[in-house]
């Protein structure tokens, strides 16, 4: 059987007992070093890669991906839609008024987003009609003042189906007895439950009752959905130009993408960070084979009065801690692997045992702990991981190869 005699003494080296307890250690804690930094390096990318495909199908499936308006209420929102649809970048388009306010019961008060929405063609733009845990989108007619809202605010003023509440918009009316603040009572017709921020401000409305409320004879604007989010602003642009008159866009880049570049941001920063573990166990590797040099002198000088080429004894050591970090390496991908696919619910089972909510939604994005393994990830962590390893070989096995046998065997 062929074995190249390098790799076979390589391997020989690594199996081996040795002398010194405290090289097999260093050679350890070398190993276990490398496959921690690559287990939490991939499981950790992994979250931050749940957490931004989260964000992107749960708030930007709530949030316009792009809007169109005009420069008061558009009454022709029916020709705008009907032009954007068109677009084979499109998916769906759908009408929209969209206003701040605040919202009353029970002596408490909480600041809202509220939107008018038309319920036919809502679902073509919006995830709401997915997530909704009471009522329907459909329960939303026109002059019966009903509202949707997020779980999070009905939690917070105690609300359920069929309760009142008022809506303060942010525009004084003026009246016999003075300028008052502008007032209306709408009943809940709907609870949604996205998991996000939005839970705790966003509402709806039905169009018609927003146009009263707020006095106007048209939509806000035209709500686009595309079928790729990172080209929404040239779609939009494309559109407005299709367009007559005077027409202005925005889309998600402007409301949410300082959200989601701080999170590829975060990604990058950890990604770095947590390299630093992995360059740490390969500097392990580096004193670990250093000290095997030392420790088998006498081994390399009898192997080169045997007639090992200096070559030979650079590629016995190199195989010897490339076989210490592809181990590591190896075992910590497995590992990272498997915590990436489970970790969530790891963590539901945490938070079930503790009774404790770590991710809350008044504070965080969304209430849980997501994860999203990418292979490309994968390989970039391995190949970078394998790189370090052979790299921290080459001046342990440099250092074996420019042993002097008549020196390393005088005292033996």
């Amino acid at each position: 059987m062929f074995k190249p005699l390098p790799f076979y003494i390589g391997l020989r080296y690594t199996a081996a007992k040795r002398r010194n307890h405290f090289i097999s250690f260093i050679s350890l804690i070398s190993m276990l070093g490398l496959t921690l930094g690559i287990a939490v390096l991939i499981t950790v990318l992994s979250v931050m890669n749940g957490f931004d495909h989260e964000l992107q199908k749960r708030i930007l499936g709530m949030v316009p991906h792009a809007v169109i308006r005009s420069q008061g209420p558009m009454t022709d929102w029916r020709q705008v839609a009907k032009i954007a649809s068109q677009d084979p970048d499109v998916v769906g388009t759908a009408p929209f008024t969209q206003v701040q306010g605040m919202v009353t019961e029970r002596g408490q008060v909480r600041g809202i987003l509220l939107n008018g929405i038309l319920p036919s063609m809502e679902p073509k733009v919006s995830i709401i009609q997915n997530h909704m845990i009471a009522g329907s989108l459909n329960d939303l007619k026109p002059g019966k003042f009903g509202i949707i809202v997020g779980q999070l605010l009905a939690r917070y003023l105690d609300l359920s189906l069929g309760d009142k509440v008022t809506v303060i918009l942010p525009e004084a009316s003026l009246t016999p007895a003075g300028v008052l603040p502008r007032l209306k009572r709408f009943t809940v017709v709907g609870i949604f439950k996205v998991g996000a921020e939005l839970d705790a401000n966003y509402t709806v409305i039905n169009i018609d009752d927003a146009e009263r409320i707020l006095h106007t004879d048209g939509v806000g604007g035209v709500r686009l959905k595309v079928d790729n989010l990172f080209k929404a602003p040239m779609i939009a642009e494309r559109i407005a130009q299709k367009l007559p008159g005077m027409h202005y866009i925005s889309d998600w880049t402007q409301t949410q993408g300082n959200l989601f570049r701080a999170i590829g941001m975060e990604k990058t920063m950890i990604g770095l960070l947590l390299m630093f573990i992995v360059a740490v166990a390969a500097f392990n590797i580096v004193s670990a084979l250093v000290m095997v040099v030392t420790d088998k002198r006498a081994d390399i000088a009898i192997l080169r009065t045997m007639g090992a080429t200096p070559g030979t004894i650079l590629r016995i050591f190199i195989v010897q801690g490339a076989v210490i970090g592809l181990t590591g390496l190896v075992v910590g991908a497995i590992l990272g692997i498997i915590l990436a696919l489970n970790v969530s619910d790891m963590f539901n089972w945490l938070e079930h045992v503790t009774h404790h909510q770590f991710l809350s939604a008044d504070v965080y994005f969304i209430s849980y702990l997501p994860s999203q393994l990418k292979w490309s990830d994968v390989a970039v962590i391995c190949g970078s991981g394998l790189a370090m390893s052979l790299l921290a070989t080459l001046y342990p096995a440099w250092r074996a190869s420019k042993v002097d046998p008549a020196e390393a065997l005088r005292y033996e």
